[in-house]
């Protein structure tokens, strides 16, 4: 986020009625303060995917950023496979998110292919390497193996699956106390309790967490041969699991 990006304050009053979330013109306007302010650890998440990148982006591979939103994973696998020829792809379902993306991006870095579709729909071969940047959560959670399974067809040996996700507790009392650190993080970054709240009635219906475990088994019968934590701040987890 720059000085110049406008403040998030959808949910005082824009967003109040009641609707589900949807990514649309007003979200993609305030979105890197959205998520700066929503999500711990981002920066974070972010700048360790272009490490990631140089660890594992293999030449003349593709490297997809699926739901790749405003594009700062989609910028960081640039970044993190400089001079190695590989082919850079954001795909995202949202024309406003993408539109953003491609005015803010695509200037100076028109290595980078933006496509509008829906990820479980992508073409994915000769993949070194997969993000999915807080993705998989807004897809139905019986959708979610089959386009694990088709990210673990499309990698080459040795690729990655970079899954960051908001996740449930492993039993109702640590959920409680995952959320209420979540929410306090809100706080502590100017979010009402208001705002707080409507934004958790919009994404009750959209946005489904699962428990790590959940994640971990079906990356396992998805293929991978094992998936590993590098990132957990509350109830925000990334994982990386080899192909």
């Amino acid at each position: 986020m720059t000085d110049s990006d406008p403040r998030d304050r959808l949910f005082t009053e824009t967003k109040a009625s009641g609707a589900d979330f949807v990514f649309d013109e007003t979200v993609a306007a305030v979105f890197p303060d959205m998520i700066e302010r929503s999500v711990p650890g981002y920066p974070a998440i972010i700048n360790m995917i272009q490490l990631l990148t140089e660890r594992y982006a293999q030449p003349g591979s593709t490297l997809l950023d699926l739901g790749c939103s405003l594009g700062a994973a989609t910028l960081a696998l640039a970044r993190g496979s400089s001079g190695r020829g590989c082919r850079v792809i954001g795909i995202d379902n949202a024309p406003a998110m993408l539109a953003r993306a491609q005015s803010l991006l695509a200037a100076d870095h028109p290595q980078i292919e933006w496509r509008l579709g829906d990820i479980r729909e992508a073409a994915i071969q000769g993949a070194s390497i997969v993000v999915l940047n807080f993705t998989l959560q807004f897809l139905p959670p019986a959708d979610r193996l089959s386009l694990l399974q088709r990210i673990h067809a499309g990698l080459e040996v040795g690729g990655v699956l970079i899954l960051s996700e908001k996740i449930a507790g492993p039993d109702p009392l640590a959920d409680a106390l995952l959320i209420e650190m979540h929410h306090a993080f809100k706080r502590a970054n100017g979010y009402s309790e208001l705002e707080i709240s409507r934004k958790r009635s919009a994404l009750e219906n959209v946005l489904v967490p699962e428990p790590l475990q959940a994640h971990r088994q079906r990356l396992a019968e998805a293929g991978f041969v094992r998936a590993d934590p590098w990132f957990q701040c509350f109830n925000f987890v990334s994982l990386v699991a080899r192909r």
